[in-house]
């Protein structure tokens, strides 16, 4: 017996492709993507960590450089010439940041052109009591003509770890 194999001849047809319904989804879904996207705004502050190269030289006088040391129970502001300015203890709301502002005001009255500062903080200090105490030193809220105005303070941050007592 003989078997006859038949060859199939492929027909290739080119069909086009209709991109019209895909086309109209992007026109409707482009624009409501967008509208309803939300957009966010970061801050983000310069802040200075300590290097290899931050040494001090014995010979040299000590600059004035304001530091503030974030401990468990208190808050204390000083300078590297005359040492201790404020202690600022804790309250029963938390650190008193209001008390900090305000001496700070006092300083930068007496050093208008000082914009640098450095913080201090103790291990396992929370994130949102060091971010409230740079917005503290940073800048302040006062009121001039009758109108909420924002006032720089020490805008210059330096970070670091305390020392232990």
């Amino acid at each position: 017996m003989s078997v006859k194999r038949h060859k199939r001849i492929k027909r290739t047809v080119q069909v086009e492709l209709d991109i019209t319904a895909f086309m109209n989804l992007m026109v409707v879904l482009v624009p409501f993507l967008l509208m309803s996207a939300v957009f966010t705004n970061i801050s983000i502050l310069d802040l200075k960590l300590p290097g290899m190269s931050s040494t001090k030289q014995d010979n040299k006088k000590p600059e004035f450089e304001l530091q503030v040391t974030v401990r468990k129970n208190a808050l204390d502001l000083s300078d590297t010439k005359g040492g201790m300015i404020k202690h600022i203890p804790i309250t029963k709301s938390g650190h008193n940041y209001v008390l900090l502002t305000q001496t700070l005001r006092i300083i930068k009255y007496k050093f208008p052109d000082k914009t640098s500062i450095t913080i201090l903080s103790e291990p396992y200090t929370s994130y949102d009591t060091l971010v409230q105490v740079m917005d503290s030193v940073r800048e302040f809220k006062t009121l001039l003509d009758e109108e909420v105005v924002i006032a720089e303070l020490f805008p210059a941050i330096s970070i670091g770890d305390a020392p232990k007592r």
